[in-house]
């Protein structure tokens, strides 16, 4: 009996890279996956049903089950609709992974409002569709869980991605709001920051040393590394597991710590503008964050 024997879990996105991984691992573990790709280009344009076909043949040519499902994950009726397939096909749902992300990198002076909203559209508002999508059924039979990508870029900071960024930050926030709220129903929901060479960076410069040495090593990091920690978190051995962000890269798991006060000024007078630049800001200032790149955070070689 594996891990995830008897449950169905959506993996978004599973046609390449991180989702295809996601997708063998858990139905190498006993699941029946609903392998959802649109086949869209990095940009989020086009379409390619194969892909996730692809996938889908390659767990039956396992033993598995599977089904592959092209809907968008940023059209709720899309969202609605790879839901229903999960249940059409198998039953019921057990998991959803919102894998499925875009990326339009451009300095933020250069960013034009379709290069965000077609960012943010697919991966914040993709998670929230298929996530919500899924609640009702989830709250229906009591159990459920959830995995989010998000991505260092929001936790830590990148330089041209604030639109992806600004999605993946939200993402991390979705899943705790998610984990709050659907806690009652005996519903999970965590984020994990994925290290892995894929299409999503494979459009980084070379131009310099510096450019051409992070990217050897970003070659390290392989996808399939992925996938053993969100079976992981699917299985029953994981109850207690919700509100977490977690990191991946190649052998190494890491817990990410969230936002809480570091520092507190407080004066019985009320602040003026004055007093604050006076007093406030230079008692800050040694814990003040600095402008850190997630290179900067994560300087060794993967393990």
């Amino acid at each position: 009996m594996g891990l995830l024997e008897g449950k169905v879990i959506l993996v978004t996105g599973a046609g390449r890279g991180v989702g295809r991984g996601i997708a063998l691992d858990c139905a190498r573990a006993g699941a029946a996956v609903v392998v959802n790709d649109l086949g869209a280009a990095l940009s989020g344009s086009g379409t390619d049903g194969s892909v996730a076909e692809q996938v889908a043949d390659e767990i039956r040519a396992l033993g598995g089950r599977a089904i592959a499902n092209h809907d968008s994950v940023a059209d709720w009726d899309g969202a609605c609709a790879m839901v229903q397939s999960a249940v059409d096909a198998f039953g019921r749902l057990d998991g959803v992974v919102n894998n499925a992300g875009a990326l339009r990198d451009v300095y933020f002076h250069k960013m034009s409002p379709d290069d965000f909203d077609a960012v943010v559209k697919v991966n914040l508002y993709g998670s929230f569709y298929v996530s919500r999508a899924a609640a009702p059924l989830f709250k229906e039979q009591g159990s459920g869980a959830y995995v989010h990508m998000t991505s260092t870029s929001g936790l830590i900071g990148n330089f041209g991605q604030a639109n992806y960024a600004a999605a993946k930050l939200g993402v991390t926030a979705l899943s705790k709001s998610i984990a709050l709220d659907m806690q009652r129903f005996n519903v999970r929901s965590n984020a994990i920051a994925p290290f892995a060479w894929t299409r999503m960076i494979d459009s980084i410069p070379t131009d310099t040393p510096e450019q051409q040495k992070r990217v050897d090593g970003l070659k390290k990091l392989d996808a399939d590394k992925i996938a053993p920690f969100v079976v992981a978190l699917f299985s029953d051995a994981a109850k207690d597991v919700s509100g977490q962000v977690f990191a991946v890269r190649n052998n190494e798991i890491f817990l990410f710590s969230q936002p809480r006060p570091i520092r507190t000024a407080h004066t019985a007078e009320g602040w003026s503008p004055e007093a604050i630049t006076e007093r406030v800001f230079p008692q800050f200032a040694n814990d003040f964050m600095p402008l850190h790149r997630s290179a900067d955070v994560f300087t060794w070689d993967p393990v």
